[in-house]
């Protein structure tokens, strides 16, 4: 299928895991992709097999909770490629620790990078996706932002912020031609699920419906669909891909 054809994509976080599955998916569907990471030979690597296989995609090393990067690369973008039309707001990190455990530190790191670069690539993108009348603005919130988890602190307030600014630029965008949704991943197989305790783990799975934890070719589908025209309607959406573990 083609459902994104020559639509310039992109996907922050693109190096590794759901973003780096997203990058290829929006290859396969025909967008031209730029992967945003800090991961240097991830992002490198992640971009050459997707030009192995035909596709054309960068890598930029860019961190997303610094404005003025964000503002260069997007300008750099459509000096190259005429538009940008769809923002996958992917790129995340985690800090946990209890309440009283948390540093001020470990609070503002997850908060600049799952908030303010949210923050930051919307605001610049938008910026074009208004001017060509054309835009998707899909973010990553998580199942904690709809209902919690113990320690996280930082990164649930970060992913339900996510849900609270995608509903404010639903309202503000949507009359000149961008949406703006979420997706709220449950647990998923990565990286960064795999350094949970396997009792832990068994406990999480336990919880889930489908009784399996989800794969990131599971988010990625829900980044092009929000992304394509197949979901042209569906604007301030929060949409859960997480086995159902909020009804």
């Amino acid at each position: 299928m083609n459902r994104l054809q020559n639509k310039v994509a992109i996907v922050t976080g693109g190096a590794n895991g759901i973003g780096k599955v997203t990058a290829q998916k929006f290859s396969d569907e025909g967008a031209r992709v730029i992967i945003w990471d800090l991961d240097q030979a991830g992002g490198e690597a992640t971009a050459g097999e997707i030009q192995s296989r035909g596709g054309e995609a960068v890598f930029m090393k860019i961190n997303t909770s610094q404005f003025e990067e964000v503002e260069k690369a997007a300008r750099q973008i459509a000096e190259r490629w005429g538009r940008i039309d769809i923002l996958i707001n992917n790129a995340g990190i985690t800090r946990d620790a209890s309440l009283k455990k948390m540093t001020t530190e470990q609070w503002q790191q997850v908060i600049d990078v799952n908030l303010t670069g949210v923050f930051n690539c919307t605001k610049v993108m938008s910026g074009y996706m208004v001017e060509q009348g054309w835009g998707r603005i899909i973010s990553a919130s998580s199942v904690v932002g709809l209902y919690g988890n113990f320690g996280q602190t930082n990164y649930v307030a970060a992913k339900a912020g996510v849900i609270g600014m995608t509903k404010v630029w639903a309202r503000e965008l949507a009359r000149k031609g961008v949406t703006a949704n979420a997706v709220a991943p449950g647990f998923i197989a990565t990286e960064m699920t795999k350094k949970i305790p396997d009792e832990v783990l068994k406990q999480i799975e336990a919880k889930i419906p489908v009784g399996k934890m989800g794969e990131p070719e599971d988010i990625a589908n829900a980044y092009v669909f929000l992304a394509s025209e197949e979901a042209r309607y569906i604007n301030g959406a929060v949409l859960s891909v997480d086995g159902g573990m909020v009804g």
